[in-house]
């Protein structure tokens, strides 16, 4: 048997930032958790403005074709009913859409999340039938650049 030299390849423990900040020095106190609409502003019901509550649900994106469910010309309204209500009036790109539950939740969540909001209400609706002109100037340019027929 021969005697086989190892080689430390490990990596100084030095050359490790301690922490992500700009000085790589662990600063002790805990990353700040800011809310994501902590800055958005409420109506004299402490909600959002329903064109507000609508561009949140710009974070809802359509798994299938890749944009938000805004642009694409889904959602047809947003309106308040009553107090900390949401409700959202959509359609899908098709009737048997199998991702109706995912898009559903989401809204759910975007809204849910938004100050004020306690229960979010998403109505799906084939009248009037989705097409393709309800789709946003530059959704339609990049599909088109991808050779979808749009």
């Amino acid at each position: 048997m021969s005697d086989q030299t190892m080689t430390d390849t490990s990596t100084d423990v030095d050359d490790v930032p301690a922490a992500d900040t700009p000085t790589g020095q662990d600063t002790g106190a805990p990353a700040e958790q800011r809310h994501p609409f902590a800055d958005l502003p409420v109506e004299e019901d402490g909600m959002p403005s329903s064109e507000d509550l609508k561009n949140g649900l710009r974070a809802v994106v359509d798994p299938e074709i890749g944009y938000n469910i805004v642009d694409l010309g889904l959602v047809y309204e947003v309106t308040k009913p009553r107090r900390g209500h949401a409700h959202v009036l959509m359609t899908l790109t098709s009737m048997g859409c199998p991702l109706t539950e995912v898009i559903h939740q989401q809204c759910s969540v975007i809204l849910g999340a938004m100050p004020g909001v306690d229960h979010v209400e998403v109505e799906f609706t084939f009248t009037p039938p989705w097409s393709t002109d309800m789709i946003a100037d530059y959704v339609r340019e990049e599909l088109r650049a991808m050779g979808m027929n749009v």
